[in-house]
């Protein structure tokens, strides 16, 4: 079976790393960045899709064959991440629905004091009303035994009497 593109990509970084290394002047410990290859060669974020390749297929199909592979894979990922991002606004949305809901408890809770708010009020108004009723009856009564409501008839002093009343009297 003939060697994919992708492999032999790979054979080629591997056997020019040996190289460097063997013109190296010394040995050293630290690895060494490799800036001949592309960065999607040099640490590939996706892995290049196994594709098994029939036989008769031209290097040409077999290439295409591979990168349309690649690009499915890619594909694939990103509509991964794009799943993964949804998930993260789900949990967002369930979060801002919590809250909601215990906002709208709070809502209902003040609603119902205010409520039982208004019930007390009507309570005290009606129990000042009736305090008033039973003020004004006692008074009534009071006034009813403290004085008759029999009228009394009042003597109007006769003309005579006036004319006595405003005359001068005469003494000698």
């Amino acid at each position: 079976m003939a060697e994919s593109t992708a492999e032999r990509a790979f054979s080629l970084i591997d056997l020019e790393r040996e190289i460097l290394v063997d013109a190296a002047d010394g040995p050293s410990d630290e690895p060494r960045q490799l800036e001949f290859a592309p960065p999607r060669m040099r640490s590939p974020s996706l892995v290049m899709p196994d594709v098994d390749h029939r036989e008769g297929v031209t290097s040409v199909g077999k290439l295409s064959a591979e990168a349309v592979a690649f690009e499915y894979e890619a594909a694939a990922k990103a509509i991964e991440a794009t799943g993964a991002e949804l998930m993260e606004r789900v949990r967002q949305c369930e979060a801002v629905t919590r809250n909601a809901l215990a906002a709208f408890e709070t809502v209902r809770a003040t609603a119902a004091q205010y409520r039982d708010r208004a019930h007390a009020i009507s309570l005290q108004i009606e129990h000042c009303n009736q305090m008033t009723t039973a003020v004004r009856n006692t008074c009534a009564e009071l006034s009813g035994k403290i004085a008759p409501v029999t009228p009394v008839a009042i003597d109007k002093p006769s003309r005579k009497s006036r004319r006595r009343r405003n005359k001068p009297s005469q003494t000698v």
